[in-house]
């Protein structure tokens, strides 16, 4: 004690995240230094993040090599650790009796369907896709989702109170393939119309960086609620693909007409779709709405307009590797044909002469263009 008085000495808090530099590390980090957490991040080591703050400990080792991973952790042990990267089966293992909670995020091809859509039947995912669906069991219907069902299960297996949360699709800085490069790119090239399938009506959910930090950090904030558990991930609205396209334009002051034409055909527009079918992919986020307390903390409107102005302010390097892997080529010649002959094959059809009344949308209907009000004049 001090002059008769007791001191009472507290032990700050501490925190492993295995990652760290990429979409949502920065969030999750700074929002474990606000929750008074002495935070080491554990990556390796190719590249820094201006978000990250100095007193923050860096472990520079690979997450993928058992021998590094180890020896980079030495005998220290951890109040949490959030593994977000590396091979989650051993940091799993590793991890057994190094931290008190433990957080990991995986991704949303562990359902059947998601990544092999003629899986299911009918074809698609259910929409929307609750923790419940049916998860990939073979390696013969999806050798990625299949690595990830084993994976998760491995998780709970050395860790059965940890909390395991899957990610959709992430935007935001430090996406290392954003697929809304494809818009914004052809806005800078001031091409007058973007190819979309089916009138651009496909969903599949999506989650801003920010957002999806704030669902993992809920799960410190709540651990009794969180352990045990699995989450879905995404973003509280999900936008169809003519919404994200139109938020864009609008985020950039452009105008981007829409062509549309049948999936089979509208092949400049694969690498948005991100799948070899326009069905839907929608998470159920109901669990981690409910049992968390999740919302969005931006937007989705809002925070795809500031990753689109993002992108424009610092464009990537045309023909780069991130063209490369969502394999967008940017053929604007073959675009410009392929719309050139739409327009000829639907300025050919010629509507058929109804006989009687022609189809209608049903006397149910009574918005623009359905059911006629019956009085003459408004009547409240």
């Amino acid at each position: 004690n001090w002059r008769g008085f007791p001191v009472i000495v507290t032990r700050m808090k501490t925190a492993l995240v295995i990652g760290g530099t990429g979409p949502t590390g920065h969030y999750i980090v700074n929002g474990l230094l606000q929750r008074s957490y002495a935070v080491a991040i554990l990556h390796r080591g190719g590249h820094e993040v201006d978000e990250i703050p100095p007193e923050v400990e860096h472990i520079h080792v690979d997450p993928y090599d058992e021998a590094s991973f180890l020896a980079g952790l030495g005998d220290r042990t951890f109040d949490l650790c959030i593994a977000a990267y590396g091979r989650l089966r051993m940091i799993a293992e590793q991890m057994v009796g190094r931290c008190g909670q433990f957080i990991s995020i995986g991704g949303a091809p562990a359902y059947a369907g998601y990544m092999n859509p003629q899986l299911p039947s009918p074809e698609g995912l259910p929409v929307p896709t609750a923790e419940t669906a049916t998860l990939v069991s073979t390696a013969d219907q999806d050798e990625k989702g299949y690595r990830i069902v084993r994976t998760e299960a491995a998780v709970f297996d050395h860790h059965p109170d940890a909390s395991h949360f899957r990610y959709p699709f992430i935007y935001g800085k430090y996406q290392l393939v954003p697929r809304e490069w494809c818009i914004v790119r052809r806005i800078l090239d001031e091409r007058p119309f973007i190819i979309l399938p089916d009138d651009g009506l496909s969903l599949c959910s999506y989650g801003f960086a920010g957002n999806m930090a704030h669902a993992v950090l809920l799960a410190v904030d709540k651990p009794d609620a969180a352990r045990g558990e699995i989450f879905n991930c995404a973003d509280d609205t999900c936008l169809s693909l003519r919404q994200v396209v139109e938020v864009i334009a609008a985020a950039l002051d452009a105008r981007l007409d829409i062509v549309s034409m049948p999936f089979h055909l509208a092949r400049p527009a694969w690498p948005l779709v991100g799948q070899p079918l326009p069905t839907h992919r929608v998470l159920d986020t109901a669990k981690l709405r409910y049992r968390l307390g999740y919302s969005d903390r931006l937007e989705p409107a809002a925070a795809l307009a500031y990753t689109a102005r993002q992108l424009a302010a610092a464009p990537l390097q045309p023909g780069g590797t991130e063209e490369w892997v969502l394999q967008d080529p940017f053929d604007y010649a073959a675009e410009d044909a392929l719309a050139a002959s739409w327009h000829r094959a639907c300025a050919s059809v010629e509507p058929p002469d109804y006989s009687a009344d022609a189809p209608g949308v049903g006397l149910a209907y009574s918005g623009p263009g359905g059911r006629p009000r019956s009085q003459p004049e408004f009547e409240q």
